[in-house]
């Protein structure tokens, strides 16, 4: 048994919302939270233990990012300045066609955990192909994941058709369980890439298996057009008709919703995650934050991919999403601190159906957080240090990141991964895929 004492200067806990504790410590036992408590009362009863100093540090939850697609680390930079779908058929997926194998994924997705980790973030919902490959990184890396399988109907480099990218997501999920890092999701990319009878296949599993789903839905105006003019209706009628809609499945995107599809999301119990800076580097739209909160549906964050952001910088698209929210709503007290961090924390752990596990600092929930050094002169002074870490704190001063009580960044520097090796990869990546097709 390991039982370790933080004393930071600040402990946010997210639950309850807005809260800050001064002069307490979190306790941590093995991989668990033992006890938020006093400083006083921890060092008395505590005494044995190993206690760890954080003078000028906030301690919160670690960051969940609800949609990423990790192995995309390698391709960041590119393809930039383009539209979604030029992106996509001119320059990502012909890239993907040409390189994109088990070593590119378990090396890109490396990649991107590392970065992940040094910005503060613990969970990753993922979206991608070779999924031993993610599933290995994210165990090698102690990130703990949830392995995003996609399917589509056309052929890539990994699978044939539906059938097959099905077939390999279930031979994946059973190979890696009771890893307990590792959870598995089906993927399925969108709505204009995925036939109604393959939707129909994921559902029916999706129930069986208790599997979440996990697919970009009205991210762009012209896949809204596509959908009424293929189907007749909007995409999120058709999966509603298709009885996709459920507490079980994450949106990504949803930046084109009206009124009655917002309302559509809060009844059925959707997630969205709400991905800021890719929804704008795309030019897809501003997404509806606030009247989906007023609404009642559960938003977290994402990234989305290196390729579309172009940095996996959760703490720093936490403050893109406050201040758009604003402006999107013309209310300057639309999503506020607390609701912003909350939204990076434990509105993530609930649409993974782990709030019970992350997400806040609560005695009983599982080690994952994060330090954050507010002494640096960017940050100060401190008058209230959410408002401090969602508007104006960087991604550098997270000086300490654990999952599961295990430390995967100690004073700015990795534990499990070397850094150095890490970028070796990517500048050995970047040769590879400049080359000229043979």
């Amino acid at each position: 048994m390991s039982l370790t004492v933080l004393h930071p200067r600040w402990l946010i806990p997210v639950e309850p919302k807005g809260t800050v504790l001064e002069q307490h410590a979190l306790v941590m036992k093995d991989e668990h939270i033992e006890a938020v408590l006093t400083s006083d009362e921890a060092r008395r009863r505590y005494a044995d233990a190993s206690h760890v100093e954080l003078a000028d540090h906030a301690l919160l939850p670690g960051l969940v990012n609800l949609h990423g697609h990790s192995a995309m680390s390698l391709l960041r930079g590119l393809a930039d300045d383009l539209a979604l779908m030029d992106w996509l058929n001119h320059h990502i997926w012909p890239a993907e066609k040409r390189h994109v194998s088990d070593e590119f994924v378990f090396d890109g997705t490396l990649h991107a955990i590392a970065e992940m980790i040094r910005g503060g973030t613990t969970t990753i919902n993922d979206m991608y192909f070779h999924h031993d490959a993610v599933a290995r990184a994210a165990i090698m890396a102690g990130m703990r994941t949830v392995v995003g399988c996609s399917i589509l109907e056309f052929p890539t480099g990994y699978a044939l058709n539906a059938d097959d990218y099905i077939g390999k997501a279930l031979s994946a999920r059973d190979a890696f369980q009771g890893e307990r890092l590792v959870d598995f999701a089906l993927a399925p990319h969108a709505p204009y890439t995925v036939a109604d009878e393959t939707f129909s296949k994921i559902i029916t599993l999706a129930e069986q298996l208790n599997l979440l789903v996990h697919c970009h839905i009205h991210e762009t105006r012209d896949e809204i057009e596509g959908s009424i003019k293929q189907y007749g209706v909007r995409p999120l009628e058709r999966l509603r008709n298709l009885g996709l809609l459920g507490p079980n499945l994450i949106a990504a995107h949803v930046v084109h919703a009206n009124d009655t599809e917002i309302d559509l999301l809060a009844k059925h119990g959707v997630h969205v995650a709400h991905n800021p800076a890719s929804n704008l580097k795309l030019a897809s739209g501003f997404a509806r934050i606030t009247a989906m909160h007023r609404a009642g549906v559960n938003v977290g964050l994402g990234t989305d991919g290196a390729a579309s952001n172009n940095k996996l910088d959760l703490l720093g698209d936490l403050r893109m999403a406050a201040l758009l929210a604003k402006a999107e709503s013309t209310d300057p007290t639309a999503l506020d601190a607390a609701s912003s961090l909350e939204m990076a924390t434990l509105a993530g752990a609930r649409a993974l159906g782990k709030g019970d596990q992350i997400g806040s600092l609560l005695a009983g929930k599982q080690a994952d957080m994060i330090a954050i050094d507010l002494a640096a002169l960017e940050t100060l002074p401190v008058f209230d240090p959410i408002s401090q870490i969602v508007y104006a704190a960087g991604r550098e001063q997270v000086s300490h990141t654990w999952v599961a009580g295990r430390c995967l960044m100690q004073n700015r520097v990795l534990t499990t991964l070397s850094a150095d090796q890490i970028a070796a990869k990517g500048r050995w990546w970047q040769h590879r895929i400049t080359q000229p097709a043979a």
